[in-house]
């Protein structure tokens, strides 16, 4: 009896809570409850973390580099398609870069918003290959904490901004995002390659450059709110996670910075076995041992 009141109570407040929803969004691949994705995300860490790497235990790592190769500028392209939309459906065409709402009508500027939201949400789920790779080559040095942290949470917490503000100011960072996915993508794409692209490859130094500059734009865009008078976003709790992840990661990537850069020492072996430099919004996908051909 009690386990069915609890049952009951649960279902009344999410069905409260599912109330405040976009309707547009709803009958929408993966969105008419979190519950797929919270399957999808379980089987990925469970694969991951404990099935891969047991299955994969008495193996020869498989060679990927085709895979790879396809893979990675196949997830440029996606990501150039979305740099596009996001610009053309508000961020190019309209949007303030300060308080700007959702908007929940069914106009073709916004209906093309939320439709971009859902396909970069849905593109979480294509970057989770990223880990299957590390597994299926038996890098399992690469599947950390916080590179699976960040696969999981980032396709769990979207489903939400589809699924209630698909637009206004906490898209920018996804806009970023995308950006700088196209740059890293293309150069995990030109390291799969091969050595003899290494001369491609000048720009490797920078990568962390960028990363930093996507964490201070997302931060300094999405704090303005606290300091507005006036900016009646719809959902401000998104704001907040937005504002803590941006700042988390932040010092993630400043710390890296100190230990490779400005003291001028490699990093130190735990962080190297780590690669922190691309273990969030750029996350390395299976090319790790390009350094041998440094």
């Amino acid at each position: 009896m009690e386990f069915f009141n609890l049952q009951t109570s649960v279902a009344r407040i999410y069905d409260e809570f599912i109330q405040n929803a976009d309707s547009r969004t709803e009958q929408w691949l993966l969105m008419s409850s979190p519950l797929p994705q919270t399957i999808i995300i379980a089987a990925y860490i469970y694969f991951v973390t404990s099935l891969g790497p047991r299955l994969m235990e008495n193996r020869k790592g498989f060679d990927l580099k085709g895979v790879l190769i396809v893979y990675n500028f196949s997830v440029v392209a996606l990501s150039l398609y979305m740099c596009y939309e996001f610009v053309m459906s508000g961020w190019g065409t309209g949007y303030s870069f300060h308080c700007d709402l959702v908007d929940y009508s069914d106009s073709p500027q916004a209906m093309r918003m939320a439709a971009t939201c859902w396909l970069y949400y849905f593109s979480k789920f294509i970057e989770m290959l990223d880990t299957i790779f590390f597994v299926l080559r038996k890098k399992n040095s690469q599947v950390t904490f916080l590179h699976v942290y960040h696969h999981s949470i980032m396709p769990f917490t979207w489903w939400f901004g589809v699924r209630f503000a698909p637009g206004g100011l906490g898209t920018f960072h996804a806009l970023l995002n995308c950006v700088v996915h196209v740059i890293m993508y293309t150069y995990y794409g030109l390291t799969a390659m091969g050595p003899n692209y290494q001369k491609y490859l000048w720009w490797k130094k920078y990568l962390t450059t960028i990363q930093l500059i996507q964490f201070v734009m997302v931060t300094t865009h999405i704090s303005q709110y606290f300091f507005m008078k006036d900016c009646p976003y719809q959902f401000p709790i998104f704001i907040y996670i937005i504002g803590l992840y941006g700042l988390i990661f932040l010092f993630l990537f400043l710390n890296f910075w100190y230990h490779a850069y400005t003291k001028g020492k490699r990093l130190p072996k735990v962080l190297q076995a780590q690669t922190w430099a691309h273990h969030t919004n750029g996350v390395m996908n299976g090319n790790v041992d390009h350094d041998k051909y440094q």
